[in-house]
């Protein structure tokens, strides 16, 4: 069994610590507060600090980069994180996973592969090719051993309130029969990547070799409208039929007068006006992993929002 290092205990990082302590290895989960699941050592520390995060390491087969700042800090907050984390692998020679999105394309027509240029010019998809930049240039030069894996807009049992398919922004208001607002056209067809697919991603990329030193598209299924998944979701759990209407652009726009993470949702609502395709299929057929089907997605989705409703009772 590995040693292995989760930085951040959100949505991603608590799936993946859970995978990895179930299979037996050796699990430290690092987080500002010492959160994170039972089975896993918990430390407190910040990931900027390069020398704490490299004691932590020491020893590690691999480093997993799941850390998320909000969304109107990343040009501030990611640079001295990205440094720590490169040169913590650097230091230890753990390999350096890191957990990031499709934002450094920018805008794209077609199905998105991983040959695809980094063209972004918004702020956060530019600091998200510049990092990728950076760890690939590291690896090539041989200091380090990285790889990439992004994946779209997630869903999934413990999705937070910055997913637009979120338990409390999505999942809860459905099931209960009331209207969800959302803020774009909610019958265009979009990839959605689920959280324990990710996970199963990254635990592969840190331990198989075949996966570093270049990026990879997290196995996703095909690009299915949110008023889709909205249907299939009240299907399965026999709620009505869902309620789902689109935020008008100008009141959209006018929120973000109002809160940060709305106002940065501005630069990626891109995202959102045509299908947003991903294309996986290199993941797939190289380490034999297929995305979940979306009904069994969305059964383990209803079946934990009542396990977390009938607890909060």
């Amino acid at each position: 069994m590995g040693k292995h290092v989760i930085v951040g205990a959100g949505q991603v990082g608590t799936h993946l610590a859970e995978l990895l302590t179930g299979r037996g290895h050796d699990v430290t989960v690092v987080t500002r507060s010492g959160s994170g699941p039972d089975g896993a050592r918990r430390v407190a520390a910040d990931v900027a600090d390069r020398e704490r995060l490299t004691r932590l390491a020491k020893g590690a087969d691999a480093l997993y980069n799941c850390v998320n700042p909000q969304y109107h800090r990343w040009a501030l907050d990611w640079p001295p994180m990205a440094a720590s984390f490169l040169g913590t692998a650097e230091d230890t020679g753990a390999v350096l996973v890191t957990l990031s999105c499709l934002y450094g394309y920018g805008p794209v027509d077609g199905p998105m592969t991983e040959d695809l240029p980094l063209a972004a010019t918004g702020t956060k998809g530019r600091v998200r090719a510049t990092m990728w930049r950076d760890a690939l240039a590291a690896h090539e030069a041989g200091r380090a051993r990285v790889t990439e894996l992004r994946g779209s807009d997630y869903y999934g049992p413990r999705s937070t309130d910055q997913a637009y398919l979120g338990e409390t922004r999505f999942v809860k208001p459905l099931l209960a029969g009331k209207r969800v607002p959302y803020f774009s056209d909610p019958s265009v067809p979009h990839a959605w990547t689920y959280l324990p697919d990710v996970a199963q991603a990254l635990a592969i990329a840190g331990t198989d070799e075949r996966a570093w030193g270049r990026p990879w598209h997290v196995p996703t299924g095909p690009a299915v409208s949110t008023v889709e998944v909205g249907k299939r979701l009240c299907e399965i759990a026999g709620a009505p039929a869902p309620r789902i209407h689109e935020v008008p652009r100008p009141i959209f726009h006018a929120a973000g007068f109002f809160s940060p993470m709305v106002k940065e949702l501005r630069e990626t609502r891109y995202q959102f006006d045509k299908p947003y395709i991903l294309d996986s299929s290199a993941f797939e057929s190289t380490f034999g992993m297929a995305p979940t089907p979306l009904d069994d997605a969305l059964k383990a989705v209803v079946s934990a929002s009542r396990m977390a409703e009938g607890a909060g009772n």
